[in-house]
């Protein structure tokens, strides 16, 4: 599949070679209509027709491409995608759907690569495949962050640690957030202001330093080992140097 992408990637036009792709749809007219024109076009096409049957054969199979309907039956498009991208999956993906509020355009590119909305003609779903196609490979975010004994599920957005759950409020969970995508290292007041407030400009208040203490009342206090530091004169950081050993 990667060499099939670096491929289209470098502009090689998609006929003639074997592509591969799964079509998750519950309408069977739609689906006729798709399945027929991917076929025309010289490329191998497999049909689910619920989200739970998509996941597996997207699980159990290569595909270089997957078209999904967001309104399936059991396991929705959406979620479908998520679990698919939890688990490593970068495999390019276009949202076929009558959803189209602007809302929900916004949150399906969040997750997947294009989003076309029905009623539509296969020649536009041809070209949206190959724009997708050439495109470089989606990076998978993580989506569990781990320093120590302490565990931050970004999907489930749950916070753990030595197995007990700790209720943030949505600042502190971002702010911790970006303290644990930026391990051992040291995070200025500005860094912070910038990315978890959105603060260009300094307030002027000890809006961090309330935080930092509220978060580290829930993070550290209960628990052995301070994972959150204060580095006098630069910032913080969140390390697990004086965490217990597992």
């Amino acid at each position: 599949m990667c060499s099939l992408l670096a491929l289209f990637q470098r502009g090689v036009p998609l006929e003639g070679w074997t592509v591969r792709i799964l079509l998750i749809e519950d309408d069977a007219e739609t689906a006729d209509y798709v399945l027929r024109g991917l076929k025309e076009s010289g490329w191998m096409a497999d049909h689910a027709a619920t989200g739970q049957d998509g996941l597996m054969m997207a699980t159990d199979a290569d595909y270089d491409i997957l078209i999904v309907d967001r309104m399936l039956p059991g396991l929705d498009g959406y979620k479908l995608l998520t679990m698919l991208r939890a688990g490593g999956d970068a495999t390019p993906a276009i949202f076929l759907t009558a959803v189209s509020s602007i809302e929900s355009r916004v949150e399906g590119l969040e997750i997947a690569d294009d989003y076309l909305v029905k009623p539509f003609a296969f020649s536009e779903l041809k070209a949206r495949i190959g724009a997708v196609a050439r495109r470089p490979a989606r990076e998978v975010q993580e989506t569990v962050l781990k320093v120590a004994d302490l565990e931050m599920d970004l999907l489930k957005r749950r916070v753990k640690r030595a197995g007990a759950e700790i209720n943030l409020q949505p600042t502190e969970f971002r702010l911790l957030e970006y303290l644990m995508r930026s391990k051992g290292q040291v995070v200025t007041r500005t860094m912070l202001l910038e990315n978890v407030w959105d603060f260009h400009f300094d307030p002027k208040t000890n809006i961090v330093e309330t935080h930092i203490s509220r978060l580290r009342s829930k993070v550290d206090k209960p628990f052995k080992g301070e994972l959150i530091q204060t580095i006098r004169g630069a910032g913080y950081m969140i390390s697990d140097a004086d965490a217990p050993a597992s």
